[in-house]
């Protein structure tokens, strides 16, 4: 279960989009007279003049569910699901109407609601991008419905609106994280793509606590396009581009090592030795082993027992010559 999640100015085109069709059904209202688009769009037009301040009135959602939960929905299920979801998001008190579409292989329906409520006020919508993907996660989770497999499997050919943009940012921001290894870097890759970029920091310093991504005058939060993509996401990010790089980077000390070693033996002199060649190039693959490590010397008792060896050999004969 997912939910697309739109706000707009109109309520004469959104209505007139979701009834306007054959393979469309009234499946739940409250507060219109659900008989008449024309009625429809009156009744919503009325309240929303309690706040005539509140330019983007229109709020929409669709839901949708995974082909693979068809035969675990019912008609009547999608409406509960639908009063379950608006309760969680805060909407309420509003005027509301439910539509099923069947115009697509996949179980959705449509909710369109009033932002302005039953009593004039405002119904608040910040945050409610990732308000709305954790609601569904949960009931997705608790119902045994499908989990989808990620954005990658979102059909972007048929994303309108805020949708299509909030994926174009997610698409740039992948390819751009992929390699860069700071922000600047960003901040050009993504300006190339027409994306700009926004910091929040915090009152009275200058400590980045957020940022936020804009395009053809739509913002988001970093979170709201993904969680992966919020200051701290990205920033760490970056740090784990610049990690890798330092460990795949060539280092030259130890090719310095190998020339100073080959000097004192002289392989690449051409110097004869009275041992083979090979044997000095066997030496020098031993010592440049990473594991390498000099033998440890023999023990004190190993030592001192060779050294009692050779003045009693050494008495013995001076004993003898004086005979």
């Amino acid at each position: 279960m997912i939910a697309k999640v739109i706000t707009g100015k109109s309520f004469g085109g959104c209505v007139r989009y979701l009834l306007e069709r054959e393979q469309s059904i009234v499946l739940d209202s409250s507060g219109v007279r659900d008989y008449d688009i024309k009625a429809i769009i009156a009744d919503l037009n009325a309240q929303r003049k309690l706040r005539p301040q509140l330019s983007n009135a229109v709020g929409h959602t669709a839901l949708s569910w995974s082909n693979e939960d068809r035969d675990k929905l019912t008609v009547e299920k999608m409406v509960e699901h639908a009063k379950e979801y608006m309760n969680k998001m805060g909407i309420k008190d509003t005027q509301y109407l439910t539509v099923l579409h069947t115009d697509k292989q996949h179980p959705h329906l449509h909710i369109v609601y009033n932002r302005v409520d039953n009593n004039g006020k405002t119904l608040d919508n910040f945050n409610h991008w990732h308000k709305s993907r954790k609601i569904c996660r949960e009931m997705t989770e608790r119902y045994g419905y499908h989990f989808g497999k990620g954005k990658a499997q979102v059909n972007r050919q048929a994303l309108r609106g805020n949708a299509r943009i909030r994926y174009a940012i997610h698409d740039a921001l992948k390819s751009t994280l992929a390699k860069a290894k700071s922000w600047k870097q960003v901040e050009t890759s993504l300006r190339e793509k027409d994306i700009n970029i926004h910091y929040k920091y915090r009152s009275g310093t200058k400590d980045v606590q957020g940022v936020s991504f804009e395009k053809d005058g739509v913002k988001f939060k970093g979170s709201a396009i993904d969680r992966k993509f919020s200051y701290n996401g990205i920033d760490r990010q970056l740090k784990e581009n610049n990690r890798l790089e330092m460990q795949l980077a060539p280092t030259p000390k130890r090719d310095f090592l190998a020339k100073q070693i080959r000097e004192v033996l002289g392989v690449n002199t051409g110097q004869q030795h009275h041992h083979d060649a090979s044997h000095g190039s066997g030496l020098l693959d031993i010592l440049l082993q990473p594991e390498y490590t000099a033998p440890e010397p023999d023990s004190l008792d190993d030592a001192e027992k060779r050294r009692r060896k050779r003045k009693k050999r050494k008495n013995t004969q001076s004993r003898g010559i004086s005979r």
